[in-house]
């Protein structure tokens, strides 16, 4: 086998992952929100799902993003875990759609035709596009290109292999060979992680020549299964719901590919039957993409009225895995290629950190910042906080556009201000501060108005949706007033000789400290009502940002 068919081969299968990859990232990037907007509203029934799952599938080319956007969704409990099997089916189906581009335009017209104005076009959308939805299905129509250039690469290549390498052998295996050609094509898609190219490959072989149909079919049920293999690896140290959706995902194409295997004679002499009756030449490319469709649609009718056990069956699976105090229930790295996905996860983290800020700040009050499980609440604040921060960091690094990277820059600001309110917490718990409420005789109440201020404050940020929320300004004048008088009564208890100056230095200590560390956590509640409005923010944040400024 010559050196130039190898480099035919390997070149092409390279154009055709980076043009899938292009155009799967242009798309997911240009569709944005209107992926999890999609999603989001057309799931409310299994068969919406359905529909959603092949609409989005077909259209952006790879049922990896799908899913990962399904977990993005069952994460947020957008959607439930039975509302994400129904988009898993519909997903299935999606992806057949790339069979049928191969068939339909890779052995019927001329691509180069095609390939170089696509890539043309979308180079200039790139160019002149910045950082906008426009450079983004640039990028899409160029990786179209690259995929087309790279079926015609294929091609050529194969038709080279076909007078060097014969595969007559494993024919005259009979029914044995199948299992043969099925593990081919499963270890096609594990080596490319991707079930698109893996049947590029295959019905491009077939066509050529190199397979027959029935090997060719043997190969594309072995694609199925080796697609199961890229969900598994993503879930691998995941959050329970993407082991949950993942597992459906495993479950529905396995069944689907044994049924397919048990049928797949009777499928294949069927479609062939069809296509003569219908007068329609019988090209493998046509027989196999229709294979595949009808195999998925086949697992679907096979698994649909089961629906409710499976999803009853993997909820019992993972019920006894829950996630602690200290663990991210809503980081997945799965979601970061998405990141309007993944900005939604993070908000809804940081909001689960800023509950614990709130908590641990609200029991200090309560209890001087030595309350039994301050320990335990601020190692899981750190650890939270360190794994949001190290997923802004993973965010960073794919192509954002300019509103979302600002969202990633508030987001860390929120952080830094719940983090300061933690370690200003466990400053007063290690230097164990207490009030004194006897030095200031008859205006001991002082002190209690300060910290029911300070609790106000907190109780007003634990819901950015209230219309109290809005008005969390004036409870911050209240809690200011309360401080400053608080601290002029100690400044004169300390002047006047009723408080000595060392106690009355650690009382404005302790005070200054509870006045800081509640800013602290009413500002990262405020900050984060503005990281991810579309996420379930209600009000307004700019005038009480403003008034911030005003007072810091």
């Amino acid at each position: 086998m010559h050196f130039d068919i190898f480099a035919s081969l390997f070149g092409g299968l390279g154009l055709f992952l980076i043009g899938m990859r292009l155009m799967t990232t242009g798309l997911k990037q240009a569709a944005g929100n209107s992926l999890k907007r999609i999603l989001g509203e057309w799931t409310k029934t299994p068969a919406r799902g359905l529909f959603s799952g092949f609409m989005i599938t077909a259209l952006v080319q790879s049922s990896s993003a799908v899913t990962v956007a399904v977990i993005g969704f069952v994460n947020a409990g957008l959607i439930t875990l039975a509302q994400s099997i129904g988009i898993i089916y519909g997903s299935n189906i999606g992806t057949t759609v790339t069979g049928w581009i191969v068939a339909a335009v890779g052995f019927s017209v001329n691509m180069k035709n095609f390939a170089l104005p696509m890539v043309a076009l979308g180079s200039l959308l790139r160019l002149t596009g910045g950082n906008s939805r426009r450079a983004f299905l640039g990028d899409s129509f160029a990786g179209f290109g690259l995929f087309l250039m790279g079926i015609s690469t294929l091609q050529t290549a194969f038709k080279g292999i076909e007078s060097t390498l014969d595969l007559s052998a494993f024919a005259s295996m009979g029914t044995i060979s199948i299992p043969v050609f099925i593990g081919i094509g499963l270890i096609l898609t594990l080596l490319m992680q991707s079930s698109s190219a893996a049947m590029a490959l295959v019905l491009t072989a077939t066509v050529s020549g190199l397979l027959d149909v029935t090997q060719g079919a043997a190969a594309v049920i072995g694609t199925n299964i080796g697609t199961t293999s890229t969900a598994a690896l993503a879930v691998i140290g995941a959050t329970v719901n993407a082991k949950k959706v993942a597992t459906g995902h495993i479950i529905f194409n396995i069944i689907t590919a044994l049924a397919a295997l048990l049928l797949l004679p009777i499928i294949i002499k069927g479609i062939q039957f069809s296509l003569q009756a219908a007068g329609a030449p019988v090209e493998p490319a046509v027989v196999l993409a229709m294979f595949h469709t009808i195999f998925n649609i086949l697992g679907v009718i096979i698994l649909w009225p089961f629906t409710d056990r499976l999803v009853s069956f993997i909820d019992s699976r993972f019920s006894t895995t829950i996630s602690d105090k200290g663990r991210p229930r809503y980081l997945d790295s799965n979601v970061v290629g998405t990141p309007a996905l993944a900005i939604e996860a993070l908000t809804l983290e940081m909001r689960r950190i800023g509950e614990l800020t709130r908590t641990i700040v609200r029991n200090g009050l309560h209890s001087s910042f030595n309350y039994g499980a301050f320990a335990e609440d601020k190692e899981a604040q750190d650890s939270l906080i360190e794994a949001s921060r190290a997923f802004c960091i993973k965010l960073q690094a794919v192509p954002l556009s300019t509103s979302q990277a600002a969202q990633i820059a508030t987001a860390l600001r929120v952080l830094q201000y719940f983090r300061t309110a933690g370690a200003l917490s466990e400053s007063l718990d290690r230097k164990n501060l207490r009030p004194n409420r006897s030095a200031l005789g008859d205006d001991a109440d002082m002190i209690t108005v300060f910290i029911n201020s300070c609790i106000g404050v907190l109780n007003i940020a634990e819901n950015p949706c209230s219309e109290e929320f809005c008005q969390i300004d004036n409870m911050i004048n209240d809690m200011l007033s309360a401080y400053h008088d608080l601290k002029a009564r100690l400044l004169t208890a300390g002047g006047s000789g009723e408080l000595p100056v060392p106690e009355m230095v650690e009382q404005l200590e302790l005070y200054s400290k509870m006045r800081r560390i509640t800013r602290q956590a009413a500002k990262g509640a405020v900050y984060l009502a503005a990281v991810n409005p579309a996420s379930g923010i209600c009000c307004p944040t700019n005038s009480i940002k403003f008034a911030w400024n005003r007072h810091w």
